[in-house]
């Protein structure tokens, strides 16, 4: 009925700030419609949040009903633009995320450079047009925050990937990364050999074949192949899990990256 209902009332909000006349019957309706919703809602999770508050405590419990009412999808969705925002303020002010001393890093983005500032530039025009094409003062208003929005969003995923590198471990563990919607980690004792090997794989920027293999390439491109001892388990961007048995990722110097990897696991 949520999801029903919600972009119902999403379009009839937008019609009434565009001026649209809407009659007051159907107004009527949508509003009694959204707060069934929220009564059955409230209804349904109160009993369940206050048994599980008793047993673990007020935060957990409010946790566990999140987890229950907001779609594993979403609640992803939202973490990953927090991690951007984030992302974005370290980028100010000129810190990496997660290298910790000893550790060698390894940039990644030099394939999407171009293509994230060319995304930039066109979100900088389209908020200009917006403002000076929209008559409505209202509709102008909520079109300029968004469009403001979705600059700084843009802005926030580049910076995720510059701040969130890749990284050896003084270890020989191996952190890769895309941004901040996706994150694995191999122990050392699971690398079983690497090696400079450039592909241009098909999809999505992390995605699993049904060979086992699981590329996480930039700009369609990988350019160092891991070879694992065993199958290493991660989970993808919107939460389904999966287990790889070789991993192919890019990095801007994959020379340098190989020979750290190597290094470290000689030790």
């Amino acid at each position: 009925m949520a999801w029903a209902v919600l972009p119902a009332e999403l379009a009839l909000v937008v019609c009434v700030v565009a001026g649209v006349p809407v009659p007051a019957a159907v107004l009527f309706g949508a509003e009694a419609a959204v707060l069934a919703v929220l009564v059955l809602e409230a209804c349904v999770l109160w009993p369940r949040y206050r048994a599980e508050r008793r047993r673990t405590g007020r935060r957990a419990a409010l946790r566990s009903v999140v987890r229950e009412v907001v779609p594993e999808g979403a609640r992803r969705l939202v973490a990953h633009e927090v991690r951007a925002l984030h992302s974005l303020g370290l980028w100010v002010l000129r810190r990496r995320h997660g290298v910790p001393r000893g550790a060698v890093a390894f940039a990644y983005t030099g394939p999407q450079t171009a293509m994230m500032y060319g995304l930039l530039f066109v979100a900088v025009v389209e908020t200009v047009m917006f403002a000076l094409l929209v008559p409505w003062p209202v509709v102008h208003r909520i079109l300029l925050v968004v469009d403001v929005y979705g600059v700084v969003l843009v802005l926030s995923l580049h910076a995720a990937c510059v701040v969130r590198p890749h990284v050896v471990g003084a270890d020989g563990s191996l952190r890769l990364r895309y941004g901040g919607l996706f994150d694995l980690r191999i122990p050392a004792a699971s690398v079983a050999r690497v090696r400079v090997d450039r592909r241009f794989p098909d999809g999505s920027p992390v995605r699993l074949g049904t060979d086992g293999v699981l590329d996480l390439s930039v700009g369609s491109q990988t350019t160092v192949t891991v070879e694992l001892t065993g199958p290493v388990g991660f989970v993808r961007p919107l939460g389904k899990p999966g287990r790889a048995h070789t991993v192919r990722f890019h990095a801007d110097d994959p020379r340098a990256a190989v020979s750290a990897l190597t290094e470290a696991l000689a030790r």
